[in-house]
C-alpha cells in the first residue's frame, strides 16, 4: 500500500501533518488517529500537507471535516496545502474549498499563523 503520514510539531499549538500516497478507506484511519492525537495534545493551528498525496476519497474528506469541526470548538483552524489540480478540484466540487483554507505551499500555510493573516488560494486558478 502506498501511504505515509508524518506529524511535525512546530510550536505548542502549531502542527503539520504530511500525507503521501493514497489516502482512502484503508489508510484514512491512520491519518484520523494522527489528527486526533495532535488536537488532543493542544494543537490549534493544524496544517495538513497534501503536496505528496496522489489520491483522496470521501473517507479522507470526512476525516478532514471532523478535524475542522473539532478544532473550531477550541477556536482552532485546519489549513490544507495542495497544489495538485486534481485534488484541489475535489474540494471545489464538494464545496469544501469554502470550509478549508487551501495554500499552494507549506511555507505559505505555516507562515499564516492565524485565520486572519496570510494570502491563501483556493485552487480556483486555471
Amino acid at each position: 500500500m502506498n501511504f505515509d503520514v508524518k506529524t511535525e510539531k512546530l510550536s505548542n499549538e502549531q502542527y503539520v501533518i504530511s500525507l503521501a500516497g493514497e489516502v482512502d478507506l484503508y489508510t484514512a484511519p491512520e491519518f484520523k488517529q494522527q489528527l486526533l492525537e495532535v488536537i488532543d495534545q493542544g494543537g490549534r493551528d493544524v496544517v495538513v500537507d497534501l503536496s505528496n498525496t496522489t489520491f483522496i476519497d470521501s473517507t479522507t474528506l470526512g476525516v478532514l471535516v471532523g478535524g475542522v469541526k473539532r478544532l473550531r470548538t477550541n477556536e482552532g483552524q485546519l489549513s490544507l496545502v495542495c497544489s495538485d489540480r486534481n485534488i484541489t478540484k475535489i474540494f471545489e466540487i464538494t464545496g469544501l474549498d469554502r470550509v478549508f483554507t487551501i495554500y499552494p505551499t507549506r511555507e505559505a500555510a505555516v507562515g499564516s499563523g492565524s485565520p486572519a493573516s496570510g494570502s491563501p488560494t483556493t485552487g480556483s486558478a486555471a
